[in-house]
């Protein structure tokens, strides 16, 4: 299936069939995917196995079910209509089989409760509502790091292949096409999804290898490896981070921060071309900021806690590399660094990685549009006779990825406000209603003040309240208009 004939919308019903056919293909390899866990928990010996092997069976029998009877609607290619609801039909189908072992397992979680975990497994948030984490079967702790794992690489295909395509957010600019390879051609998009995936499992062993080589036993090494290239922040251990320290954090912020960079780039330099990386200007601006706003909340963080200046670097390294990457992973509780840094976790939760990455939130490359944007209008006040033109990658920027950069911006604002303040009719205090909003949309993690901060979890909030950020979790891993453009009337007419 590709994106190679999208046409117009048919003057006929609406042919689900190809879209059926996908989502069933996907859903029976996540099915396969719970042998894995299965494994470990034969292993550990807790008898708690068969809870995946009939989560795997059922999965695998829908999912091929679905597939065997939608195969004879399969065509060249998908139509926009089946594009967007292909793309928002996999982050809902996926979780919805993802959270069967937690309902079944040890956990016996009710449903919201389970989805609520695959949802923010797959969308790669980080958000858990479980606790004693350290006393649950070493299968189900896995199960979380490969729903994340999966959500990683699953989300990079869509950002490089489907949204740009969907012309969501100013993804456009991104279109493989005709994206800037500073004079080499890249390969075709399925191609260049293969490659991906190939580097992602790279990142991924080299990962789980430090942190053996660091003292990490397998089990934990091989999930915390997962988490931290998915940039997703499930952790084994209450603590999360917390319970490593030192030279683990620095190979974790290392990690965190390959895996927010482009990965179109690596496939370059795969392809023999090592420049575009650094030449790539949200590659700079995201390591400049990031090193930034870690130095400054080292220097604060040393200032009011007198720490010892390794101890405050390495501690504002780290928690700053994992909020602002929408990893979620926590290695203090900075709920205790005072006001200001607790102000500025929660706006560098805001800023997210580089476009086609495992990272979340708004992206740099929106930031750098905006402020393009505003510069241009301050010139236009300035010479109103003049004429300016917005620039990215020193290519003229059209109109409509401008407009389409405005208006993710205007959708982001007011869905973050009419969540929180959905948030707080549940019942909810204004910190953790507007910190909830964000972190879900964000797909950072963790959010702020004492019942859902670095040092708490999801699990105490009332059954509305998850609802409403489950689907704030759909809504920010999609790009939000990918999801709101289903919304509309003319989307479903004919």
């Amino acid at each position: 299936m590709t994106l190679r004939a999208l046409r117009a919308n048919p003057a006929h019903m609406l042919d689900l069939r190809p879209v059926g056919y996908v989502i069933g293909l996907l859903v029976s390899v996540l099915g396969i995917a719970m042998i894995l866990p299965m494994i470990i928990d034969i292993a550990e010996g807790r008898d708690h196995w068969p809870v995946f092997l009939q989560s795997a069976l059922f999965t695998v029998l829908v999912g091929g079910l679905m597939a065997v009877s939608c195969a004879n609607g399969v065509k060249e290619g998908l139509t926009i209509q089946q594009t967007f609801i292909l793309t928002t039909g996999v982050w809902v189908a996926l979780p919805l089989f993802g959270a069967i072992p937690f309902v079944l397992g040890e956990t016996e979680s009710r449903f919201v409760d389970a989805f609520f975990e695959a949802m923010s497994g797959l969308t790669t948030t980080g958000s858990t509502v479980f606790s004693g984490l350290e006393a649950l079967p070493k299968g189900l702790l896995l199960w979380r790091g490969i729903l994340q794992w999966l959500g990683g690489i699953g989300i990079i295909v869509v950002a490089m292949v489907f949204l740009p395509e969907l012309r969501v957010g100013g993804m456009q600019i991104f279109k493989s096409e005709a994206f800037d390879t500073m004079g080499k051609i890249l390969p075709r998009a399925t191609q260049i999804a293969s490659q991906i995936s190939s580097i992602y499992l790279a990142l991924t062993i080299a990962c789980a290898l430090c942190y053996l080589a660091l003292g990490m036993d397998a089990f934990d090494a091989t999930v915390h490896a997962l988490t931290t290239v998915s940039t997703g922040g499930f952790a084994n251990y209450d603590a999360s981070f917390g319970a490593f320290s030192g030279t683990f954090e620095y190979v974790a912020v290392l990690f965190m921060v390959l895996a927010a960079l482009p990965f179109v780039r690596y496939v370059q330099m795969l392809n023999g071309s090592v420049e575009p990386l650094w030449r790539d200007s949200q590659v700079r601006v995201f390591v400049i900021t990031l090193l930034s706003i870690a130095v400054l909340v080292a220097f604060a963080h040393n200032q009011l806690l007198q720490g010892g200046a390794e101890q405050s670097f390495r501690q504002a390294l780290f928690n700053v590399t994992s909020i602002m990457t929408g990893t979620g992973y926590s290695s203090a509780d900075y709920m205790g660094w005072g006001p200001f840094l607790i102000s500025v976790f929660f706006f560098i939760g805001l800023i997210g990685g580089c476009a086609g990455s495992t990272t979340c939130s708004i992206k740099i490359f929106r930031y750098q549009l905006l402020f393009a944007s505003i510069k241009m209008q301050l010139g236009k006040i300035r010479s109103p006779n003049g004429v300016f033109v917005v620039r990215y990658e020193r290519r003229p920027v059209d109109e409509e990825v401008l407009s389409s950069v405005m208006s993710f911006f205007m959708f982001f604002v007011l869905t973050l406000g009419l969540l929180a303040v959905a948030l707080s009719l549940t019942g909810l205090d204004f910190v953790t209603s507007l910190s909830g909003a964000a972190t879900v949309l964000s797909n950072v993690g963790p959010g702020l003040g004492d019942e859902i901060g670095p040092a708490g979890n999801f699990g105490g909030l009332n059954d509305t309240a998850k609802w409403l950020l489950i689907v704030g979790m759909l809504l920010g891993r999609l790009e939000l208009l990918a999801v709101y453009a289903m919304l509309t009337v003319s989307f479903w007419r004919d």
